[in-house]
Formats: C-alpha cells, structure tokens, sequence
C-alpha cells in the first residue's frame, strides 16, 4: 500500500518539484513520513545519502511543531466544533497507540517511532508523547532517535533489498 501511495505522489509532485523537493515533501506528511520519502528517493535514483538526509530533515520538521501546539490546536477545534469528529479519532488513535509506550516511555517511544509501519512513526509518536505527557526534551530526542532506526531499516530495504531484487 505504502509502496502504491509514493508511487502516486512521485509521479505527481516530480512536475512540481524536483526529485530532492518530491523527497521532502513526502517526508514531511503523516502516513508516509521518513518511510515513504526514502521509497521516493529510491525509486526516482537519488543517491543514498542525498534521500537519507532530506528524508530525516522533512520527517523531523514537524515534530516540535506537533510536541508544542498539538493539544491548544486540538482544544480550540473541539471548542469551536471544527472538525470535532476528526480530533476525537486522533485522540482515541493516540490512546489506543499509548499503551503499548505508556510502561517504557522513552524506549517505548523510540521503537515505537522506529519500527516502519502503517500507524507508526514520528507524527502519532508526537501525538503519543503528548498525551502521555512525556517531556517535551526526552519526547523529541527519543522521535529523532527513532527516526534514525526507521531510516536504517528503510535504507536495508530499499537501497539493499529492492535493490538487489530490480526493482
């Protein structure tokens, strides 16, 4: 699925920005995140490096953004009844990914960010971490750091394992 998204993406946005450009923006956006930039890279040839430092850069982007303002954001829209039914999903997805971080809180975080799947990474870890109320520090040094382990696993993948198969 991941795989059919970015290949979506990339074939619309590599007319509105260059490859570099494709790379960040899909990195910056939930969902796909870090995960979806580094396939983007691969796909379209950039060299390991180049994707592996936009992709972590457009990932990360976001999260202080997310860490500081996530919870006022949410209060007014649900104050204000804009999309109230939005908020309430986050909020129960947030609750419902807690858990499994809740016990560990920094650990938990870091693997929770940094194993590459649907529903997890950086944008629901921040949302997690807000919710829990971990230290808005501690919280973002265990994101990057998950971060990182996601990018290792997706590198392995794309640039070593897809490689070798092809495609």
């Amino acid at each position: 699925m991941v795989e059919s998204l970015v290949e979506i993406l990339v074939n619309t946005f590599q007319n509105l920005f260059s490859k570099e450009g494709t790379v960040f923006f899909i990195s910056l956006l939930p969902i796909l995140e870090l995960r979806g930039g580094v396939l983007a890279g691969y796909f379209m040839g950039l060299p390991l490096m180049v994707t592996s430092v936009i992709a972590v850069v457009g990932n990360l982007l976001p999260i202080p953004f997310i860490l500081l303002f996530i919870e006022k954001i949410f209060t007014f829209m649900e104050k204000h009844n804009i999309l109230k039914d939005v908020v309430l999903k986050l909020r129960e997805r947030g609750k419902h990914k807690s858990s499994s971080i809740s016990k560990a809180e920094f650990w938990g975080l870091l693997v929770f960010v940094a194993i590459p799947l649907p529903g997890t990474g950086a944008w629901t870890g921040a949302l997690v971490a807000e919710m829990l109320q971990i230290d808005r520090k501690k919280a973002f040094i265990a994101i990057t750091l998950g971060v990182f382990g996601a990018l290792a696993i997706m590198l392995t993948v794309s640039y070593g394992l897809l490689n070798q198969i092809g495609l």
